[in-house]
C-alpha cells in the first residue's frame, strides 16, 4: 500500500488504539496512515474501525481474517446465522448496541461473542462486569455485524423482558405505609413487565452501590442512569412507551397520588433482599416537558454504623471531633453542599453518642436513615411542624442531644443557638463552602456575634472524593510546577512518595471504587471568639485556624494524593479552590 503524505505526526505506535496497533504490526497498515485514520475518528467522533473500513484503507474482510490470525481466534460467516435462533437474554442489548456485538451461545461460565475487533479491552471487561462471565471472540466482518447487531433487535416487549429474570415476586417492592401489597399487585398484574423492569433497576442499583436512579424521559427517548461513587452512569434506555406506566407503578409504591402530575411529590418504598433484609428508598417526581422524572434515593442504614474510621478522617481531624461530640453542651457544624456525605457524617456521630442514658431527638426534611434508641421527627411544612416546630417541642422533651436536619432561617438558628447555650449538645448542617465562611454566613442570617461565638464549639466542612481502584492504579509522573500550583510544599516533593491516576478495569468505575472523605475540621478556639465578636472576616478566621494548623479541604485532598487513595485530578475537581 502506497504511503500517504500527511503532516508530521506526534503520536507513537502506542498511542493508537489496539486494532491500529495489530494491523501495523502485521504490515496491513502503515503506521503513519494508521495515525491518520486514527486523527480522523477522534476529530468525528466514530471508532477506529469505523473509519477504518468505512475509508477502504482495509476490507472487513481483510480485517477480519488479520485478525483471527493474529488473535488465534476463530472466524464465522455471519450471512449463515439465523437472528431469530440467537440466543436471548444473555447479555444486556444495550452494550451489544453500544460495542457492536452478537452474542451466539455460553459455555459453562463463558459467553461466545462475535466481534470485528478483539482487541477492545473495554467491552471485554463490560460484559465480565455485566454478567460476571468471562469472554470467548468469535471474529466476525465488521459490516456484517453491523447488520446482525441491527436486526437481531428486539422489540420494545422482549427488551425489558430479557433485562429482568423469572425469580420476581410481587411483595419484594412494598410501600411505606403499609406491608400488604396484594391490592397492589392486583391492580398492576397487566404491567408485570414494567413491574419486573423496576424491581430489576432497583435490585442492580444496590448490588452496583449507587446513590441513587434517575428515570428521565425526553421527547424521543426515555433513559435510566445511576450514580455510582458521585457520577451519573447510563445504565438502560427503556422503551419510551413505558414511561407513564412506570411512573405510576413507582407513584402507587410510594403513596404519591397517581392522578397528579402536574406538581412535584415525595415519598418513600422498601424492597426485600433476602428473608431479613429490607432497603428503604425516598422517592422524588418532579414534572418535565415530556413526562416525569423521577429520582429514587437509595437509604442505606448500614453507612451510619460503619464507624469514624471508615469515613476517611485522619487522627488529628478525628481526634478534634471526638472531644466536640464528649462535650455535654455547644453547637457542631458540618457545612458542604448536597451529596457530600454530611449525613451520613452526622449519622456515625449519634451512633457513637446513641447510648441508654442519653435522650437524641432529631428533626430531619425527611429522615434518610432510621437509628433505634433515636426520636426521628420528620417535618412536614404543610401540616406546621417546621424545623423551628420541632425544636421548641424537643425542649419540652427533656433532650441530652438535638440534631437539625439543616439550619435555613433565623428562627430556627435562634432556638438551636439557646439550646447549645443551655446545656444541650446540638449537631446541624449548613451548606458552605468551607468552614471559616460557615460563621460569615451566620452572621449574615442575623444572628449576633455573641450568640455565635458563645454556641459554636466546632465547624467541619467536607467533601466526598472517588477513590482510586487498588487494582488498577498505575503510577504517573506529574511535573513538580504542576504540583506546586495544585497547592504542595517545596518540602513536600522529595520524591518519598508517587501519585497515582486512574485506568479502569472490569472491577471499578473508570478506575475509581468507592469514595473517601475530605475534611477540614475547625474547633473554635478563644482566638477565633475574638474575631468573631469584633466582627471579623472568614479570610481573618482562615487565617488564624491555619495557624492553630487546622488544613483546609484542599490540604486535605492533598494529603490524600500523597497517600495514594486518590488522584491529584479528582482532588483539583473537588476542592476547586
Amino acid at each position: 500500500m502506497a504511503a500517504i503524505e500527511t503532516t508530521p505526526s506526534n503520536l507513537t505506535t502506542s498511542a493508537l488504539p489496539g486494532l491500529g496497533r495489530t494491523l501495523v504490526m502485521a504490515g496491513k497498515l502503515d503506521q503513519t496512515y494508521a495515525e491518520e485514520i486514527f486523527r480522523m475518528a477522534q476529530a468525528k467522533r466514530s471508532s477506529f474501525i469505523a473509519e477504518l473500513t468505512g475509508s477502504g484503507a482495509v476490507s472487513a474482510s481483510d480485517l477480519a481474517h488479520t485478525l483471527s490470525k493474529a488473535f488465534a481466534a476463530p472466524l464465522i460467516d455471519l450471512d449463515a446465522v439465523n437472528p431469530q435462533q440467537l440466543p436471548k437474554g444473555l447479555l444486556d442489548s444495550k452494550i451489544c448496541q453500544d460495542y457492536r456485538l452478537v452474542v451466539l451461545g455460553k459455555r459453562q461460565n463463558r459467553l461466545i461473542v462475535a466481534t470485528a475487533d478483539p482487541s477492545d479491552q473495554q467491552s471485554a471487561e463490560k460484559i465480565k462486569f455485566s454478567t460476571q462471565q468471562n469472554v470467548d471472540w468469535v471474529i466476525a466482518e465488521y459490516d456484517k455485524l453491523l447488520k446482525l447487531v441491527s436486526t437481531s433487535s428486539a422489540s420494545a416487549a422482549e427488551t425489558i423482558d430479557t433485562i429482568i429474570g423469572d425469580d420476581f415476586e410481587f411483595d419484594d417492592l412494598v410501600s411505606e405505609a403499609s406491608s400488604d401489597t396484594s391490592a397492589v399487585a392486583t391492580s398492576e398484574v397487566d404491567d408485570a413487565p414494567v413491574v419486573k423492569f423496576l424491581h430489576k433497576m432497583l435490585v442492580d442499583a444496590f448490588t452496583m452501590r449507587a446513590s441513587d436512579l434517575h428515570f428521565e424521559p425526553y421527547e424521543h427517548n426515555y433513559r435510566v442512569r445511576f450514580r455510582i461513587d458521585g457520577e451519573l452512569r447510563e445504565i438502560a434506555s427503556p422503551p419510551i412507551a413505558i414511561k407513564d406506566k412506570l411512573a405510576s407503578r413507582i407513584k402507587v409504591i410510594s403513596k404519591m397520588d397517581i392522578s397528579e402530575k402536574r406538581v412535584p411529590q415525595d415519598g418513600k418504598m422498601k424492597l426485600k433482599i433476602g428473608a431479613d433484609r429490607v432497603i428503604d428508598f425516598r422517592v422524588s417526581t418532579l414534572p418535565t416537558l415530556f413526562g416525569e422524572k423521577i429520582v429514587i434515593r437509595i437509604l442505606d442504614p448500614s453507612s451510619a454504623k460503619l464507624g469514624i474510621d471508615a469515613l476517611g478522617y485522619e487522627p488529628v481531624e478525628k481526634e478534634r471531633l471526638m472531644q466536640a461530640i464528649n462535650r455535654p453542651y455547644g453547637m457542631i457544624l458540618v457545612t458542604g453542599p448536597t451529596g457530600s456525605g454530611k449525613t451520613v457524617s452526622l449519622y456515625t456521630c449519634l451512633n457513637l453518642l446513641n447510648k441508654p442514658g442519653v435522650n437524641i431527638a432529631t428533626a430531619e426534611d425527611p429522615s434518610e436513615i432510621n437509628l433505634p434508641g433515636v426520636n426521628q421527627v420528620n417535618v412536614n411544612e404543610k401540616a406546621g411542624l417546621t424545623f423551628a416546630v420541632a425544636l421548641k417541642s424537643f425542649l419540652r422533651q427533656d433532650p441530652d442531644i438535638i440534631m437539625v436536619g439543616e439550619i435555613r432561617d433565623l428562627e430556627t438558628a435562634d432556638i438551636a443557638i439557646k439550646a447549645a447555650q443551655t446545656g444541650h449538645l446540638v449537631l446541624s448542617t449548613l451548606h458552605t463552602n468551607d468552614a471559616p465562611t460557615t460563621l460569615t454566613r451566620m452572621r449574615n442570617m442575623g444572628i449576633a456575634p455573641f450568640n455565635i461565638a458563645s454556641s459554636v464549639i466546632l465547624i467541619t466542612a467536607q467533601r466526598l472524593a472517588r477513590r482510586l481502584c487498588p487494582l488498577c492504579k498505575k503510577p504517573i509522573d506529574i511535573p513538580e510546577k504542576t504540583l506546586r500550583d495544585a497547592g504542595f510544599q517545596p518540602e513536600e516533593l522529595d520524591g518519598s512518595w508517587q501519585p497515582y491516576h486512574p485506568v479502569g478495569c472490569s472491577a471499578c468505575n473508570n478506575g475509581y471504587k468507592g469514595r473517601v472523605g475530605l475534611y477540614q475540621v475547625m474547633p473554635i478556639t478563644e482566638e477565633i471568639q475574638r474575631i468573631i465578636l469584633r466582627d471579623g472576616s472568614a479570610l481573618e478566621i482562615a487565617e488564624q485556624a491555619r495557624r492553630e494548623g487546622v488544613h483546609s479541604l484542599r490540604d486535605a485532598g492533598l494529603h490524600k494524593v500523597r497517600m495514594g487513595v486518590t488522584s491529584l485530578e479528582e482532588v483539583l475537581a473537588v476542592t476547586n479552590e
